[in-house]
């Protein structure tokens, strides 16, 4: 009933209703003052499954009407009614619209939510966010850039008779050398052929877009933890994610790209295991790589781990009810905390406003 009468009160007021990810509708309230005479500005999201997102909009349904959390989430409902942005449009694969909550894995939220409130609340042009993301992802074999070529003849050989070994136990195909290579590098490849199909076909995707022209004026880049379980990987992840930064620029088209690195920040600032420091200190060794300085960002991510989540989840299972008051994952998702999640894409959105400043 509340949902019918919200739909005739929009309907007088000229506000339209989008279908929700869970629940009652939407409620879309037309930007007013958008300059469509200028270019969209374009923001790139990247990454493996952090930046999919693992909030679930179960917990953030709950903690938006709590007294302790109310005032941090407050800008997200309206009226009872989930807030949707038509200054900011979002393309994640196979999602597309303007921006609300839902727009993570399924049925959550990850960064893209405040850094599109961030961003968008600083442009008057029309916003856009590419979100291209795929969890359980490396960027040593994965999003391996295009510059950091293969692994030797012999490590190749090495993979595909030790895959293939244990295929032939599990009675599955056999695999070639072929097949190996192409998993190098696939995601990079599938990230790129989005973001293009995307602002090739921007009209049919957003229909309100009015034919201004487009620019890509930031990229972020969250992912890390996969790289942690292999000996080369680990040991190559600064040399590949300089590659990664260098070839995404190359490819498109934008040789001064404001480029923020999401650190890894699982556990904590507290969590000092070895691997974990090996890839946070890889990363934060791109601000001091010469080429990039003043348009490369790291942003800590540790910093936004939820304290109160990680206490409970030790025994989640003995306390379910508090344990989903704070919480919605494991530890390798930042325990899936909407207030987490959130605090990340405001700090991504940040200090992409902030180097896109300081290129002018």
């Amino acid at each position: 009933m509340k949902c019918r009468l919200t739909a005739l009160v929009c309907l007088v007021l000229g506000v339209c209703l989008l279908a929700p990810v869970p629940g009652c509708r939407r409620l879309r309230i037309p930007a007013l003052g958008v300059d469509t005479s200028k270019k969209v500005k374009v923001f790139i999201l990247a990454g493996q499954s952090n930046m999919e997102g693992k909030a679930k909009l179960s917990l953030l349904e709950y903690q938006v009407d709590q007294p302790e959390t109310r005032n941090f989430f407050k800008h997200l409902k309206k009226d009872g009614q989930w807030v949707v942005r038509d200054d900011v449009w979002i393309n994640y694969l196979d999602r597309r619209g303007n921006l609300t909550v839902g727009f993570g894995s399924r049925n959550c939220i990850g960064p893209e939510l405040e850094f599109g409130n961030t961003v968008g609340n600083h442009f008057k042009e029309q916003v856009l966010i590419i979100k291209t993301a795929w969890g359980g992802k490396s960027i040593g074999r994965d999003f391996r850039p295009p510059s950091s070529g293969l692994p030797s003849q012999e490590k190749l050989n090495q993979i595909v008779q030790q895959t293939n070994e244990r295929n032939k136990k599990r009675n599955r195909p056999q695999i070639t050398l072929d097949d190996v290579k192409d998993t190098y590098g696939k995601f990079y490849r599938e990230m790129m052929k989005e973001i293009n199909t995307t602002l090739k076909e921007l009209k049919t995707r957003f229909p309100e877009y009015k034919g201004q022209g487009y620019e890509i004026v930031g990229f972020v880049w969250f992912q890390g933890w996969n790289d942690m379980f292999d000996k080369d990987f680990l040991a190559n992840y600064g040399k590949h994610m300089a590659n990664f930064i260098r070839d995404v620029r190359k490819d498109l088209k934008a040789p001064n790209l404001p480029f923020v690195i999401g650190q890894m920040g699982q556990g904590g600032p507290d969590d000092t295991s070895a691997n974990k420091l090996t890839i946070k200190d890889a990363q934060a060794s791109m601000e001091k790589i010469p080429q990039f300085k003043g348009n490369v960002k790291v942003v800590k991510t540790d910093v936004f781990w939820d304290k109160k989540a990680a206490a409970i989840i030790k025994n989640w299972q003995d306390h379910i009810d508090e344990w989903n008051k704070v919480g919605s994952d494991r530890g390798y998702h930042y325990l899936g905390s909407a207030i987490t999640f959130s605090k990340i894409g405001t700090a991504f959105g940040q200090a992409t406003l902030e180097l896109i400043k300081a290129s002018k």
